[in-house]
């Protein structure tokens, strides 16, 4: 089965309704390639490694998380952007790149997935609501300890997670948002949350944690979020019939 581009540009724009959002980046096609596609590889990151793989895999689009044109970064084509690009463009294929939409989705969101893949039941949002709603927040069955929560999620997530722990008080109202949310323990605090998960740790959270009382998990960045890609991928394949590839390029961070 295939597709025409624009035909898929705007099925992912309202799906992820990209409009919504004021974002650190370009949302949707950030480099178009070939008009007819029918393999889609997806990554996290559209890092080198991830473009090769697609090349290999005769794909004519890719569909990340984290892609490029980051607000304050430079506009020149140059080094590392410009290999990238040259590789797409020599390749014709296209690029498309969902930051925000594809962590606030209630479907195939990021925040969702691991929710739904830790078994955590949802009841807020800590921030925003509806569409635009960043992070989760629920309430466990039961309590947990603080050592099976890290067990938990280095089972499913398959790696190692750092802990700041105040006490051994017990967790059962815990929040998360994935990716580059430490900050948001802000918000688990104002919340009265128990435990709060996101992927990367800043210097200041663990101050924030020790002194709010509040557990807190760094998870890291990348394995958050390989969830939303997946499930839009997913998604994808159920809706229209492609060829859908999740590749994992591994990332310690």
């Amino acid at each position: 089965m295939s597709i025409l581009r624009p035909q898929l540009d705007q099925h992912l724009a309202q799906l992820l309704q990209t409009s919504l959002f004021k974002d650190y980046c370009t949302n949707g096609l950030q480099v178009e390639g070939a008009e007819e596609i029918s393999k889609v590889v997806f990554g996290v990151t559209a890092s080198q490694a991830l473009i090769d793989r697609a090349i290999a895999e005769k794909a004519q689009a890719i569909i990340v998380h984290h892609g490029y044109f980051w607000r304050n970064e430079s506009d020149a084509i140059v080094g590392m952007k410009q290999r990238r690009i040259k590789s797409l463009l020599v390749n014709d294929i296209n690029l498309w790149a969902f930051h925000l939409p594809l962590d606030c989705h209630p479907e195939v969101g990021n925040n969702t997935q691991l929710g739904q893949l830790m078994g955590w039941p949802v009841v807020g949002y800590l921030t925003g609501e509806g569409a635009t709603g960043l992070g989760l927040w629920g309430e466990l069955p039961a309590a947990q300890s603080a050592e099976q929560v890290v067990f938990l999620l280095e089972q499913k997530l398959g790696r190692k997670v750092l802990h700041v722990a105040p006490d051994q008080r017990p967790i059962r109202r815990i929040g998360w948002c994935t990716g580059g949310a430490q900050g948001y323990i802000d918000k688990a605090i104002e919340l009265g949350l128990d435990a709060y998960v996101s992927g990367e740790i800043s210097e200041s959270t663990v101050h924030s944690a020790r002194e709010n009382g509040i557990h807190y998990f760094a998870a890291g960045h990348h394995a958050t979020e390989r969830g939303g890609v997946q499930a839009l991928a997913q998604h994808l394949h159920k809706a229209f019939g492609l060829d859908c590839e999740f590749i994992e390029i591994d990332n310690p961070a």
